[in-house]
């Protein structure tokens, strides 16, 4: 039976928009993934029917649980969340099938990662899933997430704020980084899956899902290996003209594949070859899981570029000279500054300001000056992007006065109070002028990560975009954006 989601889309519903959802193995020991599974389903406000079989038919946390599938009522569950032994799986499935379940995840390992005997029993389960019209996720896998449904089945934490990333891995401690960020950033995911083994439904199946999901910006993948080559070319080549696909791929050297064959039993491709069959699919390549997601989240709260010339905006002289250097380096242009910008910009700031790009500010900012002339540079018909820098100074000064001995006299607390009401201001000015235009505006400092709670950060995150944690990052990231908007136009 064909995975894909165009001939079978109720079966990819029934994973991520179940009306109903069932844990087999259900446990009432807290430290069981059959507890914890249960648990997560119910704490992150899942709306539809919840049942369980354990096999006493104990009642865990407030669920009467039932000792098999053939006590539960018909027609009533869409999706069973497996954490039974390999050897109860078969007729666990069987059972699934005569309720009209539809899909089933499983968690269960020992199969096509456990050698000879677990291939076997993985192929077992292909077929009678298949012969039941059951769509088969995992199994050695770690659950599904899917915020439009307020759905967590998974066997660990944690649970992502609602967004636009669409995540599928063949490793379930990705998703599990992947959803941590996604909370750290506030850049939010709508489904996450582990495909663990993939056995039956493949990482370009969910993307697949995702490139026709209207809750789903981009999507992103972890992968191991490739079986199929040609069909994971032939797949992501389909689509990639729909939404950007964000890939990142371990076993690119050999310890790394040895390491993918004993993890998920996949082979890994050569790596040469899978990074030009990438590009020309138009699959966006990250060099580390880290830059995997700050990619995929900046398509999916960025505009994406109708051109690559930056210009970088700085308030920190140092930052902008690499910033220029990483420009420099990449597809994009450090383009020069058009004379009509330089002669508004010079109405703005002091006399020793850079009149060149990067626009150094040079500590010229007046309380309007920053929104200013982003305003300027971002609506200037020339530029395609800017790289904004610097935000969070005056908050870091106002923690330093805050945390001091002198707070709140001396007239501090008013002046604490003033820095960090302007970094807020300029973050929202940065997400504002970004919407008006139509063009990436990529705020990047180290205070995101270094002091997340400074003002400038925070008010980034309020936005609903990333704050880049060094503008290097935030030029990878539109870099990315500008080779997919090139892709595009050679579609049409």
């Amino acid at each position: 039976m064909p995975t894909s989601p165009a001939d079978h889309p109720e079966l990819f519903d029934a994973l991520f928009n179940p009306r109903g959802i069932v844990v087999a193995g259900a446990s009432t020991h807290p430290g069981k993934f059959g507890f914890v599974s249960l648990h997560n389903v119910l704490a992150s406000g899942y709306q539809g029917k919840v049942f369980a079989t354990n096999r006493d038919g104990a009642e865990v946390l407030g669920i009467q649980s039932v000792a098999s599938i053939d006590e539960l009522p018909e027609g009533e569950i869409d999706l069973v969340f497996v954490c039974t032994p390999a050897a109860a799986n078969i007729e666990l499935l069987k059972a699934c099938g005569r309720k009209g379940i539809k899909a089933a995840f499983l968690t269960s390992a020992g199969y096509g990662e456990a050698g000879e005997e677990g291939i076997r029993a993985q192929e077992e389960l292909i077929a009678v899933a298949d012969e039941l019209g059951i769509l088969l996720a995992g199994p050695n896998g770690q659950g599904v997430v899917s915020t439009p449904a307020n759905l967590c089945a998974q066997i660990v934490a944690p649970f992502p704020p609602k967004g636009k990333i669409g995540v599928a891995s063949q490793s379930g401690n990705f998703v599990s980084s992947f959803l941590n960020w996604s909370r750290q950033t506030g850049v939010g995911i709508s489904r996450a899956v582990s495909a663990g083994n993939a056995a039956a439904v493949t990482v370009p199946d969910y993307l697949e899902y995702y490139a026709g999901d209207e809750n789903t910006a981009v999507g992103l993948a972890y992968v191991e290996g490739i079986q199929d080559g040609r069909n994971f070319y032939d797949r992501m080549r389909e689509i990639t003209p729909r939404k950007p696909m964000v890939v990142v791929k371990g076993g690119a050297t050999a310890g790394g594949a040895r390491a993918a064959a004993s993890h998920t039993g996949s082979l890994a491709s050569d790596d040469r070859v899978f990074d030009g069959a990438m590009r020309q699919a138009g699959v966006v390549r990250a060099d580390t899981v880290e830059s995997a997601f700050e990619i995929a989240a900046s398509f999916a709260t960025q505009p994406l570029p109708t051109g690559n010339k930056v210009i970088v905006m700085t308030t920190a002289g140092g930052w902008g000279v690499v910033t220029a250097d990483a420009i420099t380096s990449s597809e994009l242009e450090l383009m020069s500054l058009p004379p009509d910008l330089e002669a508004a910009v010079n109405e703005k700031l002091p006399p020793r300001w850079s009149r060149n790009n990067p626009v150094d500010l040079a500590g010229g900012e007046t309380r309007d000056t920053i929104p200013e002339v982003l305003e300027m540079i971002a609506s200037h018909e020339e530029v395609d992007a800017v790289v904004y820098l610097g935000l969070g100074i005056q908050s870091n000064q106002a923690r330093m006065m805050r945390e001091g001995s002198f707070y709140p006299d001396h007239g501090l607390e008013r002046i604490v109070a003033y820095h960090e009401r302007q970094d807020e201001r300029f973050a929202q000015a940065a997400a504002e002028i970004s919407a008006a235009t139509g063009k990436p505006i990529m705020t990047a400092t180290e205070l995101a990560t270094a002091d997340p709670d400074n003002a400038g950060p925070a008010a980034v995150r309020a936005s609903g975009r990333l704050c880049y944690g060094s503008s290097n990052r935030a030029v990878t990231a539109l870099e990315a954006m500008w080779r997919y908007r090139r892709f595009l136009e050679r579609q049409s």
